[in-house]
């Protein structure tokens, strides 16, 4: 049997365009496994913990695609990351105080069209980001900020917008 699988897959540091390409297929699918396990978290919603266990599992599965880490034991590493993964998205989940730890927490920016500057500059916002973050919600810079009820800076690095309700804005 591992005369096969070393035929089929090579050896680290030897091997042929067609074993590394055996390994690219197995790689594909073992990647893909490995993300339905770690379920939708990680394509919904992305915090620091997500970007440095998305790196870490992608670059040790491509040092094992190309043969210069050995195949089962980074693959078995892989599958650790993704435990850990699940560990702590499963802990974040039932733990406010972790979850502020690792994920962040949210920050206002503008409540009720007033720009919060101080806030801005300490999550090193600038005004250019912040417009930018306006108009992909549909608000015309600051000229228009006070059609904005509050625009929070979320743990993910995001904007959410809630706009004034134009129902409820007074006439001027």
């Amino acid at each position: 049997m591992d005369h096969l699988l070393i035929a089929v897959f090579g050896v680290k540091d030897h091997l042929t365009t067609a074993q590394e390409g055996a390994r690219a297929v197995l790689i594909f699918a073992y990647g893909f496994v490995l993300l339905r396990l770690i379920g939708p978290r990680v394509f919904g919603r992305w915090s620091a913990v997500d970007y440095v266990i998305t790196i870490m599992v992608g670059s040790a599965l491509a040092r094992a695609m190309t043969g210069s880490a050995p195949l089962v034991g980074t693959m078995v590493a892989a599958a650790v990351m993704a435990v850990l993964h699940l560990a702590l998205a499963y802990s974040v989940a039932h733990s406010p105080a972790l979850a502020r730890l690792l994920e962040g927490k949210e920050v206002t920016l503008i409540q009720d069209g007033k720009i919060d500057h101080q806030a801005r500059k300490r999550e090193l916002i600038s005004g250019a980001d912040l417009k930018e973050g306006l108009r992909q919600h549909g608000i015309d810079g600051e000229p228009h900020v006070d059609n904005v009820k509050k625009l929070v800076l979320e743990p993910s690095g995001k904007f959410s917008v809630i706009k004034v309700d134009p129902c409820r804005k007074s006439p001027a």
